[in-house]
């Protein structure tokens, strides 16, 4: 396995590997800067994105029995992978990869493969592994509405997606204002106008700020947000975020009630009981497209969501 991390362009895209794909002249069709106003379009819609060829096509190798390639000697791997390496300044000043022979473990290649280096984002591929194997490729991330019946309070249950969207345009997305519409057409089935509206972030433990504080990179990590809690029309990259994503998903989901004829009260925390009804859910698109989605956009709010599930 060869990672290699780089900087990022202001669409959570990794510069120096697209560069690289720019030149192989291969296109395809990943996002580079929908919803970001950066996509160097006439009409602002996202370019097609190069697909960069296989980092070791073309290095040769022989033919075992049975037509399978045997492993390329160490120099092969070297004079592919230096000039890639040690003369890429989009790679940053600190770099370093190794590949390994899975079959008996030996390292083929090292480029300050020893030196104790955070590995940053390329951490995300262990996330990835974590989340498919544990909740499998399937998996949906489900945002309810819950009726207590003691109380009438209605919950907002936050189920750990940061792709749950307020926006018009849901893209595919869980909506909030599709779970809105059927919550007020469960409650107006039940005669219910007027509501207690309250908001459960319990699905996740822990703090919810990161260690490295306030950052556009990371909203605070709760099981209750929209849009990842960006203040702005982005889908990825930095961005500003709202302080308390939570509340403020839960203030628009009230807002959204009212536009269909249910009056909430201004919402607080809360946690459902399991007496309340389910009213309405919305679900996220499969773990395996958000899988893909959070190691294209290097989505960091996306990888502390799938390792609270695992």
């Amino acid at each position: 396995m060869v990672t290699v991390a780089g900087p990022w362009d202001s669409t959570g895209q990794r510069t120096a590997e697209r560069d690289r794909a720019v030149a192989l002249e291969h296109t395809g069709g990943t996002d580079h800067g929908r919803g970001s106003g950066a996509s160097g379009t006439s009409s602002g819609s996202p370019r097609p994105a190069p697909s960069a060829g296989a980092v070791l096509a073309g290095l040769g190798g022989t033919t075992a029995p049975g037509g399978v390639k045997a492993a390329p000697g160490d120099q092969d791997l070297a004079d592919l992978l230096d000039p890639l390496l040690k003369d890429a300044p989009g790679l940053g000043e600190r770099r370093a990869a190794a590949v390994v022979d899975l079959t008996t473990g030996k390292r083929l290649y090292g480029l300050g493969s020893d030196a104790p280096l955070t590995p940053a984002s390329t951490t995300k591929i262990a996330t990835a592994v974590a989340a498919l194997t544990a909740l499998g490729p399937d998996h949906r991330l489900t945002t309810r509405t819950a009726l207590e019946a003691d109380t009438g309070e209605v919950v907002l249950v936050g189920g750990g997606d940061p792709t749950l969207t307020a926006r018009e345009d849901a893209r595919g997305l869980a909506s909030l204002r599709t779970l809105a519409e059927k919550t007020a057409a469960a409650l107006k089935k039940r005669g219910v106008r007027e509501v207690t509206l309250s908001y459960d972030t319990t699905l996740y433990a822990g703090t919810e700020m990161h260690p490295i504080g306030v950052n556009e990179n990371l909203a605070r990590v709760t099981a209750l947000m929209t849009d990842e809690g960006r203040t702005d029309d982005s889908t990825s990259g930095p961005a500003p975020r709202v302080p308390d994503p939570a509340a403020d998903a839960a203030r628009t989901f009230a807002g959204l009630l009212k536009q269909h004829g249910v009056t909430a009260s201004a919402p607080g925390p809360s946690k459902a009981t399991g007496r309340a009804a389910t009213l309405a859910t919305v679900s996220s698109p499969p773990l395996s497209a958000l899988v893909e989605r959070m190691l294209t956009n290097s989505d960091n709010d996306l990888a502390e969501a799938l390792a609270r599930h695992t």
